[in-house]
């Protein structure tokens, strides 16, 4: 099993975004950091993209069983079911998320205190620092 700490954001909301996602074994133990800056998008379209980075490994890794942290109560409750998915941006994006589940075994998503999920945020920041600076060069 393991654990990813995902987190996503953007400065202006929308403005220049990126998602960090952190992956551990249950004990804790760092298995990767995966961060990338998204251009302009809003906060919940990069947390979305954590989550389907954080997906996307552990199919690609042949992890079956997974554990999703987040401090996005939204798309931990639509990921369970619990609220729809009405915002047209993020539909395409859940729908994705949804094949990637199925492709798995048991997966947890848990909606976790921003203080807990300070790793994942540092990787995020990283990701907007990045994407400032594409978004700020001239082409």
């Amino acid at each position: 099993m393991i654990r990813a700490y995902i987190d996503g954001g953007a400065r202006g909301n929308p403005g220049p975004a990126g998602y960090g996602v952190r992956i551990e074994r249950e004990d804790g133990t760092l298995v990767e950091e995966l961060y990338a800056p998204l251009g302009n998008a809003t906060n919940n379209v990069a947390e979305y993209n954590g989550l389907l980075a954080a997906l996307r490994w552990a199919v690609d890794h042949g992890e079956a069983d997974v554990h999703i942290r987040s401090d996005s109560e939204l798309l931990v409750k639509q990921m369970r079911g619990e609220y729809k998915v009405k915002n047209p941006g993020l539909q395409a994006l859940y729908v994705q998320a949804r094949l990637l589940v199925m492709q798995l075994g048991t997966i947890r998503f848990e909606h976790v205190r921003r203080e807990f999920n300070k790793e994942a945020d540092r990787l995020s920041n990283l990701a907007m620092d990045l994407a400032e600076r594409t978004l700020a060069s001239p082409s």
